[in-house]
């Protein structure tokens, strides 16, 4: 059947003759011309219902008078009079071919990662949270709900006031810091006398918060804050002593006429100034530089939705670790002394509580706190963690997952070692060595006990760096290797690994010197 529209707007109709049931055409006059449809007898299905969709949209477009077609039901009305079913005349006769071309299966090698998996993805949500359901009644049942009033703060908690004063303290070293860097710009003080002042502080900066802690014997939570806190500040000083340095050298050079503007990513001038100090100690950033891009006012609904937020992930992580990781690695053995497969399967049970934990602590921490804090300083550089889930090698996911160490480490310990001839392999060893003592002190001091599990656990990493960037090279077309064995060594393995062997060492120590007081006790 031929569509005609006349210029009058009188719909005509007529029948169109062929010698088989396929040779078929669609024809349509719009203003004294003919447009024709391919012969639909050598398209597919799918093609000739588009085809007829088409036509049906140019006519009901273009058209005029009574003239409409409707796409519902592939139904084409002409005027009030004639009516076809031309998707069912032409697309599904029985002698219709109905394999036209070759065709993989959406779940093949060729064709899966062409494909949209949302209703896979759906599944999976909805499996984890069943499953997840099912772990909280089933804890819950077994062993009721172990949360008390005193877990975030009890009386005992008031026996670590010399771990507060200490912290309150700390402001004492980048104070020093200030006045050794003003003494230095009014040339009071040599260089080499600057660099030994500055040794000082920052080694002072973290010694004195040790001794503290190994001095008192405090909560562990305690402990780990304080350290944070001194290992935070001697970054920071760190960088605002090698970044002053690097501003007198540079302004060394342009008194003698050197022209450093073509190399220099810079403008800020050789000025040491408090205000920029003491903003920088509390931004949330490593790398000091005399000023940084700001936003232009506070979103204070923002600021107490994210407050919100905190309160409850923080929550959750007192949850979890509460109801299913203290019961499962008090219940457990020390991993290296007991059986292999018992180990195995303590470790495998406490990896998804303990990934959950981390999970919860990099959102708290990396997204919501600091945000937070830049939000109210107005600091207007947020890009505190790139995307390291998708990370293929593992050392791709230590370039992305903490952007503050990963751009201090970069400007202050890389670079540096570069440009005084140490080759990049050595320089990227350096900068784990680093990353490994203060992981190591984070943890050791506050346990009191020095295993060093936790520096072996990030040197370790050293030949997982080679190994994922050597399947990385093997298997370019696949990402998923390189990321898979990040989640498995570094998140599964790993991390529970030396939650077990802390726990269980920390335990071992608190017993023999328990022992050991009893024994004092009795002689006496």
């Amino acid at each position: 059947m031929a569509i005609c529209n006349s210029p009058g707007g009188e719909a005509t109709s007529s029948s169109a003759h062929a010698d088989s049931d396929l040779g078929f055409s669609i024809r349509r006059r719009l203003g004294g011309k003919v447009k024709a449809v391919t012969d639909l007898a050598s398209e597919t299905v799918t093609e000739s219902v588009a085809a007829v969709l088409e036509a049906q949209k140019l006519v009901g477009e273009e058209g005029s008078g009574g003239d409409q077609v409707e796409s519902e039901g592939q139904v084409v009305r002409n005027g009030e009079n004639g009516v076809a079913d031309v998707a069912a005349n032409f697309a599904y006769r029985p002698s219709a071919p109905a394999h036209r071309r070759v065709k993989e299966s959406p779940l093949s090698s060729d064709a899966i990662f062409r494909q949209s998996h949302a209703g896979l993805f759906n599944l999976c949500i909805v499996v984890l949270v069943a499953v997840n359901s099912r772990l909280i009644i089933e804890n819950l049942m077994k062993y009721g709900l172990l949360i008390r009033a005193g877990f975030w703060f009890s009386s005992k908690s008031l026996r670590d006031w010399p771990l507060f004063m200490c912290c309150l303290t700390l402001p004492i070293f980048p104070l020093a810091a200030f006045v050794v860097e003003k003494l230095a710009q009014q040339k009071y003080i040599s260089e080499p006398v600057v660099v030994s002042l500055h040794f000082i502080i920052t080694t002072a900066a973290v010694l004195v918060p040790v001794l503290v802690i190994l001095r008192f014997d405090s909560a562990v939570l305690s402990g780990v804050t304080l350290m944070l806190f001194a290992c935070i500040v001697w970054l920071k000083l760190v960088s605002f002593a090698h970044t002053n340095y690097d501003l007198r050298a540079v302004a060394k050079l342009i008194d003698k006429g050197v022209d450093l503007s073509a190399s220099l990513n810079s403008d800020h001038p050789y000025d040491v100034n408090f205000k920029s100090l003491a903003y920088f100690m509390v931004a949330p950033t490593l790398c000091y530089q005399p000023s940084y891009p700001r936003t232009t006012c506070i979103r204070k609904g923002w600021v107490f939705r994210q407050f919100v937020k905190l309160a409850v992930f923080t929550g959750v992580m007192g949850f979890i670790i509460e109801q299913y990781i203290n019961p499962l690695v008090q219940n457990s053995q020390h991993p290296l002394k007991g059986n292999f497969f018992y180990a195995l399967e303590r470790v495998l049970k406490l990896s998804v509580p303990n990934l959950y934990v981390w999970l919860c602590m990099f959102y708290c921490f990396f997204h919501l706190w600091l945000n937070i804090l830049a939000e109210l300083l107005r600091f207007g550089d947020r890009e505190f963690y790139k995307d390291w889930w998708n990370a293929q090698t593992v050392e791709e996911y230590w370039r992305m997952w903490n952007m503050p160490v990963h751009k201090w480490m970069v400007r202050h310990v890389y670079f540096p070692c570069l440009r005084n001839g140490i080759s990049k392999g050595v320089s990227v060893v350096i900068a784990f060595i680093i990353s490994a003592i203060f992981h190591e002190l984070c943890i050791a001091v506050p346990c009191h006990m020095f295993k060093l599990w936790a520096f072996i656990g990030i040197m370790f990493q050293v030949p997982l760096v080679l190994v994922t960037n050597y399947l990385q090279n093997k298997f370019r077309n696949s990402s998923m290797v390189g990321n898979m064995i990040f989640w498995l060594f570094f998140s599964i393995l790993g991390q529970p690994m030396c939650v077990l062997l802390y726990y269980h060492d920390l335990m071992n120590r608190k017993e023999t010197t328990t022992d050991s007081s009893l024994r004092i006790l009795n002689s006496s």
